[in-house]
């Protein structure tokens, strides 16, 4: 499950406050993990963050910052091997937006993880400079960073970059036994590059730390009380910070949320994203078959559907421009499950393709070689958070039989999601045991859920699940939409509840719906994404 936008390079706690942690939650977590997140928390808070000129520094604007926070690899020994995060930040700026004259009272920092597993929030600062973020950025310092393996933060590879874009590929929707066969055969060997180029630190990547960083995090930064936003897995590992350090939350708002239901992480989880896709799919071909008139694709959904198929077998015999094949459309047709904005110009690539123009589609849908490497590491921090938070099915029957039975029904994402999880029945790392996630009444401050009906990536059940099991959390839904991540995007509504949320710590009543955004009109230029994020195309299948 994936995400991303602006937020990629393409464009304290003191150790007697963890001793006051519920002892529940330290024996779901693990006493020895509990107690080094305590000294790694005390010794990131004493040494702060040297915030300086960032990486990438010609790049940006000056108001962005960086640093690094040490953290240790394995949180049961917080004395052996350590590795560096890294950080960024934008200083609240102080200026009412509205009333330049007016002082903002700055109100801490908002640290934001953008989801993947695999995306970097690195980039997360620049989003104050959009209008919809400027209030927040007026009160808030804005706090990105690169999670454990991602980017400079001790990165993983899995495979040589070189090799990492192979294409043009297939991607059949009910794919032979051969083709089976090859697949995997990729997936062990996937796994078993991840294994040779990690070594022992690969069990180390998973959900888990990723929430103990986050508490390392807040402390190098000077929150006595952390102030979050997560999108997408982001919601995840959030969850388990507020389950596992609920007095140390000031505030948090899960956007686009994950189920984290233990049972569902993260085999069943993706079955579910599966099925849900089909429909959002439909949803797409519909818009496509209302605008006949532009695209020339088809007056029904089923008309949408042939023209689409007809694409995919011209592809398989001649790749586009010699690059791009089914597989390249699946994906360009798979991102626009997740953002509508997208809707206008994978259309009119489909569009210009069937009548003999495949510059936009090649344009949209080929790799760069350039960005492999980024790619590469999204990937395989992806595969290994996912394959290493829970037990997944170790027999291929057992996969073969679900998916088989539910391309029958929801052909346009299962398969693609097989391969790109398949690796985790191969896996060479111990596994985690998924928390079970939840706060009762008071013990967690008030919560801000944010999530579409008919989000595909992280199906609207997930939201649900995530607010009966945090008491006191408000689920704010936009209704009869599905694009994924909601924060600063183009619902007015959404924003205003997480605004009222962040800004004056105020909720509507335990439950708040708003009328969906307006549909992308029919363009053949490319829409602008939402400000919020989660699962890059590169990192496999996005949350």
């Amino acid at each position: 499950m994936r995400a991303a936008l602006l937020y990629s390079t393409a464009g304290s706690l003191l150790l007697s406050a963890l001793t006051t942690a519920p002892g529940a939650a330290a024996d779901r977590s693990g006493a020895a993990e509990m107690r080094g997140t305590a000294v790694a928390a005390a010794r990131a808070k004493a040494a702060g963050v040297d915030f300086g000129p960032c990486p990438d520094a010609q790049d940006l604007p000056g108001s962005m910052r960086c640093g690094t926070v040490t953290v240790p690899l394995d949180y049961a020994r917080p004395d052996g091997r350590q590795i560096e995060l890294t950080v960024s930040r934008a200083r609240a700026t102080g200026k009412d937006p509205h009333h330049g004259e007016r002082a903002v009272p700055r109100q801490g920092a908002l640290v934001y993880n953008p989801g993947g597993p695999g995306a970097t929030g690195l980039y997360f600062p620049l989003i104050g400079l959009l209008p919809e973020w400027k209030r927040i950025a007026a009160a808030y310092d804005l706090v990105g960073y690169a999670p454990r393996g991602v980017g400079r933060s001790a990165p993983l590879s899995c495979k040589d970059p070189k090799q990492f874009f192979k294409g043009p590929t297939q991607a059949p929707t009910h794919p032979s036994a051969a083709y089976k066969k090859e697949r995997i055969a990729q997936a062990r060997a996937y796994a078993r590059g991840c294994a040779e180029r990690a070594g022992d630190a690969l069990r180390h990547y998973h959900s888990l730390n990723n929430a103990r960083d986050l508490d390392v995090l807040r402390a190098a930064i000077g929150e006595e009380r952390l102030t979050f936003m997560g999108s997408s897995y982001g919601t995840y590992f959030g969850a388990l910070y507020a389950t596992l350090f609920p007095a140390h939350v000031r505030r948090m708002v899960f956007d686009s949320a994950v189920d984290p239901a233990p049972g569902r992480i993260w085999y069943r989880n993706n079955l579910r994203q599966s099925a849900a896709f089909e429909g959002r799919w439909l949803d797409f071909r519909t818009w496509i078959a209302r605008h006949h008139d532009v695209y020339g694709l088809g007056r029904t959904a089923r008309e949408v559907r042939r023209s689409y198929e007809r694409a995919m077998a011209r592809l398989a015999a001649a790749p586009a421009g010699g690059k791009v094949g089914p597989g390249q459309l699946q994906e360009a047709f798979l991102q626009a499950g997740y953002y509508d904005d997208q809707w206008p110009h994978r259309a009119h690539a489909l569009s210009a393709y069937l009548k003999g123009d495949p510059g936009p589609l090649v344009e949209q849908a080929a790799r760069h070689p350039e960005a492999a490497a980024e790619a590469e590491n999204a990937r395989a921090v992806y595969v290994a958070v996912e394959c290493n938070d829970a037990p997944w099915p170790t027999d291929w029957e057992v996969w073969d039989r679900d998916n088989t039975r539910l391309a029958r029904v929801a052909p346009f994402e299962t398969w693609h999601n097989v391969w790109t999880n398949l690796p985790c029945a191969y896996w060479r790392a111990p596994r985690q045991r998924p928390l079970d996630v939840g706060a009762g009444p008071g013990e967690l401050p008030p919560t801000l859920i944010l999530a579409a009906e008919r989000d595909a990536a992280t199906p609207y059940d997930g939201a649900l699940e995530l607010h009966r099991r945090l008491a006191g959390s408000v689920l704010v839904t936009e209704r009869d939409a599905g694009a994924h991540g909601l924060a600063g995007g183009p619902n007015a509504c959404v924003n205003g509840h997480m605004e009222a949320y962040l800004l004056e710590g105020r909720l509507p009543g335990r439950r708040a719906e708003c009328a969906p955004h307006a549909e992308p009109k029919p363009a053949p230029a490319a829409g602008r994404r939402s400000a919020a994020p989660d699962r890059a195309g590169a990192a496999g299948q996005p949350r």
